[in-house]
């Protein structure tokens, strides 16, 4: 209720049953319980008792809302203000292993919500490693792209966090200049995979020497699936002029399924001066964005699949099911829909979760 204190309210006062925040409440609590839509969150609400309700900010319960007020709601609340007020409260619960947070940065379109002649909502987010928490959010705007708004979504968290000695993770559309030169800026470090998109400089990492340097191999098992990843990494050379860069590195994926084998090699260029090992699992885990998070919002909630597509409400939404998934995976949740069937059962769970300051995890 204190995080959520800082909205403002869109709606005119006239006519106004219920407040602000006890209906946003609501709604996150429903989304905790596995809620995915305007009537799923109101039936939700109406079958609490009084104490859930009591918990959640309706001191004098005449009747739940329907699922119009979260609809008509949902439509007008600014979701910057929502992602601001969320990712100060979601910063708390990260920690620092050896001076040092990695935060993944990736877009996603809720393809759900696309309408003809309308921008279909393409949301940037800053995904913590360690954690599994979302630490910020923007949406791309009108008539621009992904690129400028990872700089903007940057420029926020460095205003109002301290991202000195953090490492940030982003995938080959971002391996530019001004990003690298935003990043290091902030005091962050930076680790880019170099791509078709940077021709030039992908054609001098692949000419490196690469058969002289020794690598660090690690295996990984699966059912019928082995990953061996082998990571070689060497001083920047003089002629790379990218910004801040100290390193680069050749990464090659040998993924075998099932008796068949693909090799996939990439090259890395990075800020920071950490061991061949500990980057090679750094680039590994920045893939938990789209596993952990993207994956499951599709999944765990059909996001691609719904249909809330007016006004800022697929935005909001988006927001609430980042917050359920970093709450569930704070408390140690590894299967985010069996969490949330078990949270549907479980009301009293669902207000411990909102209202827990204490996590367990590592």
């Amino acid at each position: 209720m204190s995080v959520l204190s800082g909205l403002v309210d869109p709606r005119a006062r006239r006519g106004r049953r219920d407040d602000l925040v006890p209906l946003v409440a609501a709604a996150l609590a429903a989304t905790l319980a596995g809620a995915s839509s305007f009537v799923a969150i109101a039936s939700w609400l109406a079958d609490q008792d009084a104490a859930t309700a009591t918990a959640l900010g309706f001191c004098q319960r005449r009747r739940t809302p329907e699922a119009s007020v979260f609809r008509r709601l949902f439509q007008r609340l600014d979701p910057a203000s929502l992602d601001a007020v969320i990712s100060v409260w979601m910063w708390t619960t990260t920690v620092t292993v050896g001076g040092r947070r990695v935060i993944a940065l990736d877009g996603k379109t809720i393809r759900g919500a696309r309408r003809a002649g309308a921008l279909t909502p393409h949301l940037v987010a800053a995904f913590d490693h360690l954690r599994g928490v979302v630490v910020g959010q923007l949406a791309v705007a009108d008539k621009t792209n992904e690129i400028p708004t990872v700089r903007t979504l940057l420029t926020h968290l460095a205003a109002v966090f301290d991202l000195a000695g953090s490492v940030i993770t982003i995938d080959a559309m971002h391996c530019q200049d001004q990003t690298a030169t935003t990043i290091t800026t902030a005091g962050a470090d930076y680790i880019f995979t170099v791509k078709a998109n940077r021709p030039k400089l992908r054609a001098a990492l692949k000419a490196l020497p690469w058969a002289e340097v020794p690598g660090h191999a690690s295996v990984e098992k699966t059912k019928g699936r082995r990953v061996r990843r082998t990571i070689k990494t060497v001083l920047v050379p003089d002629w790379i002029t990218f910004p801040g860069a100290t390193q680069v590195a050749q990464l090659r994926r040998t993924v075998t399924v099932n008796g068949t084998k693909t090799i996939e090699v990439v090259y890395l260029i990075t800020s920071t001066n950490t061991d061949a090992a500990d980057l090679a699992a750094m680039v590994q885990g920045h893939w938990g964005i789209e596993n952990k998070l993207h994956y499951v919002r599709d999944v765990a909630f059909g996001q691609d699949a719904s249909r809330i597509r007016t006004g800022h409400a697929p935005h909001i939404m988006a927001t609430l099911r980042n917050i359920a998934i970093g709450l569930l995976r704070l408390d140690g949740a590894t299967n985010i829909t069996a969490a949330l069937r078990h949270h549907n059962r479980r009301p009293d769970k669902v207000i411990t979760l909102l209202t827990s300051t204490n996590w367990t995890l590592p």
